[in-house]
């Protein structure tokens, strides 16, 4: 008679492993990197490089220095790398976007445990440090195939037509501008089960109704800044999303509010990353509060009691 081995779920496993899925994003992420290397140029190829490069680097010494099993081969540091740089500026200077890296790996995803355990998406707090030490950097853009620089929002102001807004043909940031190209990454890992589409339904279906209330054009709204990369890639982390689709609806609803308060209300021409950054922290809330209940269990009202316990405890 064989041995019966005693294990932890879960039982039943998928094919899928952490390498694969990151290597789909990248797939997916491709199409508008792609368009904005060939749009901007050899600098912004470069960008791509470094910010790439670095984050794996960066990833395999600290992994030694913080004494980790290395996990550069499960390919998430260039992916992070590459989310990063895409949001960059493409004539951003390269030790500035080696150093973006280092605050992703480092400061980010290694500080707090490695993959799996940082509370904020590596590349989008990044990318908020970067803006904050870097501003002005980070706020000059150039119109793809010329030399005009631009130290403005990337195009908001109804000066292009749709078309350039879907196919990269503005100024901006190297892989936010190609918007085709990110939605049909988005779709890719929606189709392929990588993602799910409940975080980018909930992002851009409150950011559009949001900027139809206000009076904008929302096509133009959505197909601006960091919107469509911000749905379908930032809001669809793994680590820092919620796990439950009610719970990932909400959070991009959460993400679609704040950019249409921060674009319109705040201090910042896009502010896409800030606010997936900020739902971020919200993540184990909205985890607890969509948690399914198991077949046939009951969910638990603290009483008055176990509250006055509780308090007494703490």
């Amino acid at each position: 008679m064989g041995k019966l081995n005693d294990s932890a779920s879960p039982h039943l496993r998928g094919n899928a492993s952490v390498t694969r899925i990151m290597l789909c994003v990248i797939l997916a992420l491709l199409p508008a990197a792609i368009t904005g290397c060939l749009n901007y140029g050899r600098h912004a190829a470069l960008v791509l490089l470094v910010t790439v490069s670095a984050a794996v680097l960066f990833d395999f010494f600290s992994g030694l220095v913080f004494k980790r099993i290395n996990c550069v081969k499960d390919m998430s540091a260039a992916v992070t790398g590459l989310l990063l740089g895409m949001c960059l500026p493409p004539d951003f200077p390269l030790w500035k976007a080696a150093i973006g890296s280092f605050l992703a790996i480092v400061a980010v995803k290694q500080a707090f445990g490695g993959i799996g355990k940082n509370i904020a998406n590596p590349a989008a707090a990044a990318w908020i440090m970067l803006l904050l030490v870097f501003h002005k950097d980070m706020t000059t853009w150039r119109i793809p195939m010329t030399e005009t620089i631009v130290s403005s929002a990337q195009p908001l102001s109804g000066s292009v037509g749709y078309w350039d807004l879907l196919f990269g043909s503005t100024a901006g940031n190297i892989g936010e501008t190609c918007a085709a190209g990110l939605i049909l990454g988005g779709i890719f890992l929606c189709l392929c089960g990588i993602t799910s589409p409940a975080a980018p339904v909930g992002f851009l279906g409150s950011f559009a109704l949001l900027s139809w209330i206000g009076g904008f054009d929302v096509p133009e709204q959505l197909l601006t800044g960091a919107v469509m990369i911000g749905a379908f890639f930032f809001a669809n982390d793994y680590t820092t999303t919620p796990l439950t689709k009610s719970g990932k609806f909400l959070f991009g609803t959460g993400c679609g509010v704040l950019t249409f308060l921060i674009r319109h209300y705040g201090g910042f021409s896009d502010g896409t990353l800030i606010a997936v950054a900020a739902m971020n922290l919200f993540t184990p809330m909205l985890d607890r509060l969509t948690a399914p209940v198991p077949f046939g269990a009951v969910r638990k009202k603290k009483t008055k009691k176990s509250k006055k316990q509780e308090t007494a405890a703490a």
